[in-house]
C-alpha cells in the first residue's frame, strides 16, 4: 500500500512527514538541514535565464534576485491575485504547487517509492476558497489531497502521538 505523506504547507517553511513503524518520520529536503532545520523553505524563484528554483536554492539567492523571487504567497491563497516574476504571472496556487512538487520529489527519493497521496495542514481560519485553493495546489503538484487538517488539530494529534519533536 502506498504511503500517504503529511505536509505542513507553511508561509515561511514547509515540512513533510510520514508514518513509519508507528512513528512519524520527518522527510528532509534534498538540500539537507538549513535555517529551517529539515524543512523546505516556502520560496520560489526564477533566474534571469528562466530556471525555476524552489526551496533552499530559491531562498539562498533571494537577496540577489528580488524581482524573480517570492515567498509568503500562502497569505494570498484563495484570492484573485497574481504574482509577476520575470514577466510571467503566477497564482498563489501555482506557486504553492511548485513547493509541493519539490516536497513530493524529495519524499519519493527519501522513501524509495512513488508518493501519490497527501494530507495537508491549513490554518484554522482558512475559508472555503482558501481550502479549495490548497487542494488545487496539491492537484497541480500531482498529489491526491485526501484530507485537509486544521493546523491546531494536527499539532494536538502530534502531541498526543508522543511526537514532541519540532522541525
Amino acid at each position: 500500500m502506498a504511503k500517504i505523506i503529511g505536509i505542513d504547507l507553511g508561509t515561511s517553511n514547509t515540512a513533510a512527514a510520514v508514518m513509519e513503524g508507528g512513528r512519524g518520520t520527518i522527510i528532509p529536503s534534498a538540500e539537507g538541514s538549513s535555517i529551517g532545520g529539515k524543512a523546505f523553505p516556502s520560496y520560489v524563484a526564477f533566474t534571469k535565464d528562466g530556471q525555476r528554483l524552489v526551496g533552499e536554492p530559491a531562498r539562498r539567492q533571494a537577496i540577489a534576485n528580488p524581482e524573480g523571487t517570492v515567498t509568503a504567497f500562502k497569505r494570498k491563497m484563495g484570492e484573485n491575485f497574481k504574482y509577476n516574476l520575470r514577466g510571467q504571472e503566477f497564482t498563489p496556487q501555482q506557486l504553492s504547487a511548485f513547493v509541493l512538487q519539490k516536497v513530493k520529489k524529495d519524499a519519493e527519493a527519501f522513501l524509495g517509492e512513488p508518493v501519490e497521496k497527501a494530507v495537508i495542514t491549513v490554518p484554522a481560519y482558512f475559508n472555503d476558497n482558501q481550502r479549495q485553493a490548497t487542494k488545487d495546489a496539491g492537484r497541480i503538484a500531482g498529489l491526491d489531497v485526501v484530507r485537509l487538517v486544521n493546523e491546531p488539530t494536527a499539532a494536538a494529534l502530534a502531541f498526543g502521538n508522543g511526537q514532541r519533536r519540532y522541525v
